[in-house]
């Protein structure tokens, strides 16, 4: 979708939207169309009980005479609770109710009285949360297959302060870029994006950004002594790799002694469990299971793209998880980078064998400010959360807290789980160094986390587990079915918060 922006004017033609705070009380355009439309809103308005509450909408078919086609009327809530966030999601409500209408419309916006943001800033997020809402994920379809209610090509914003509005849509909207890199890595079929594909295609599109980008295969992660996330690929004909991308926007001068900020992503590109098959219904959503690693190229996207004043590691562990008879058995034992040997006891908990390579090679190899690692580890995390938060572990509770106040501002939310050493004595083994899953089904999440912790050291350490929020069946205002992006946006504030 094309967003332009504009000084004011009034609604001539096409589709106009314009907006009304709770209690019916409309912004000056809106005021003004309605006078010209003869009082057709503020009849509309009565007869369908809309008086401006948040993301409430109302479509007016223009009256004969009028040069519009129809108008589309929105509420903003009370004015005090504007905030950057509402009018994002307003912004995909709005997209959402065009949908299907036209391949064109124009957005009036002006001041709210009361409100804490001015008309540019209300514009730029409005444009943003379109556009977020606007994706879809239709490359393999037919054309004549595709959505029969095609979406808004072109969206132009009216309103004071254009120029504002412009620059701040812009760094939002290299947002959304990452937001849509990830979303569609997330939604690709296993066939199509394997690990060595994942890889070339960060080559391909981060470089180009200025973003250093080197990938590791399997030859040289054996020599690390990467046992742990080679074992994961064994029984797979893909050959596993490691991605390690660096952007460093800072200025020259700060450059040298710079400590980067990192974050970890597990990409299991495909997972059937392994030897500890999964039972088959549902096995076509572990195409996703590689969620952790999507959102870390779009942070890192997002980042690159926006220029942002920060140096940053972002590192993947891309492995496919197939059983064969090469795959690793249960009961098998593996060396680590670190050192440390793990008995497996179950194939299926192989995300954290994957991550805690990666971990311990960013750790000693960047000695970077902290470690975030993001990972659909666990299906306990769901019946924990639901699809509403992620789940978040932590050795660091101001980091935790930093990740925390991102995600309630921008509406990725987390939610801090325990760790202690109860659980950790649960990964003893006789055998080895350390198991690979508790001894029961209790603290399933909490144990996969403890289990991470063995391999960050003193380094101020989060651990997202991502299960229950990368993939959505329904809509939301800002999120269309299926591939959620979850944590590009969060993390991305993030950094933006706290480390620039």
């Amino acid at each position: 979708m094309k967003v332009s922006f504009a000084n004011p004017a009034a609604p001539a033609k096409g589709i106009a939207v314009v907006f009304a705070a709770e209690g019916g009380k409309w912004t000056s355009t809106a005021a003004a169309l309605d006078k010209k439309l003869k009082g057709a809103l503020k009849r509309a308005a009565k007869a369908a009980d809309f008086d401006g509450k948040k993301k409430q909408t109302m479509t007016v078919l223009a009256p004969g005479g009028s040069s519009l086609d129809r108008v589309l009327c929105v509420g903003v809530g009370k004015p005090a609770d504007i905030t950057a966030e509402s009018m994002a999601e307003t912004g995909g409500v709005i997209y959402a109710a065009l949908k299907g209408t036209g391949k064109s419309a124009e957005m009036h916006v002006d001041d709210v009285p009361r409100s804490k943001l001015k008309a540019a800033d209300i514009a730029a997020n409005l444009a943003y949360g379109a556009n977020l809402r606007a994706y879809a994920f239709e490359k393999y379809k037919g054309k004549e297959k595709r959505d029969k209610k095609p979406g808004i090509d072109t969206l132009s914003v009216k309103c004071d302060g254009s120029a504002a509005a412009r620059s701040a849509y812009g760094d939002l909207a290299k947002v959304a870029e990452g937001v849509y890199y990830t979303r569609d890595l997330v939604s690709e079929p296993a066939n199509i994006l394997y690990p060595a594909e994942f890889a070339k295609r960060l080559k391909r599109d981060l470089t180009k950004l200025g973003v250093k980008v080197t990938v590791l295969g399997e030859a040289q992660m054996k020599k690390l002594g990467m046992g742990s996330l080679l074992s994961v690929g064994d029984g797979s004909a893909r050959e596993s790799q490691m991605v390690v991308m660096e952007w460093n926007g800072l200025p020259p001068s700060k450059r040298k002694n710079s400590k980067p900020i990192s974050f970890i992503g597990k990409g299991v590109c495909f997972d059937t469990g392994g030897i500890s098959l999964k039972p088959a219904a549902g096995m076509d959503d572990m195409k996703w299971d590689m969620g952790g690693a999507g959102v870390v190229s779009g942070l890192m996207m997002a980042l690159a793209g926006r220029k942002a004043k920060c140096h940053v590691i972002g590192a993947v562990g891309l492995v496919e998880n197939m059983p064969d008879g090469k795959a690793t058995r249960p009961g098998d034992i593996v060396k680590s980078m670190s050192g440390q040997t793990i008995e497996i006891l179950n194939t299926d908990a192989e995300g954290r064998l994957v991550l805690c390579d990666v971990l311990h090679y960013v750790n000693t190899k960047f000695k970077p400010e902290f470690m975030v690692n993001l990972a659909t580890l666990t299906g306990a995390i769901i019946i924990s959360l639901g699809a509403e938060r992620a789940g978040m572990f932590s050795n660091d509770d101001k980091l935790s807290d930093k990740i925390f106040a991102a995600g309630e501002t921008i509406g990725e939310r987390v939610w801090r789980f325990p760790l202690g050493e109860e659980y950790d004595r649960d990964l003893d083994t006789a055998a080895a160094d350390m198991r690979n899953i508790g001894s029961g089904r209790g603290a399933g999440s909490i144990i996969a986390a403890q289990f991470l912790k063995r391999f960050v050291g003193d380094t101020p350490w989060a651990h997202l587990d991502i299960a229950g929020v990368t993939w959505s069946k329904k809509d939301t205002p800002v999120v269309p079915r299926g591939g959620t992006a979850f944590g590009v946006r969060l993390l991305e504030r993030f950094v933006a918060d706290n480390y620039e």
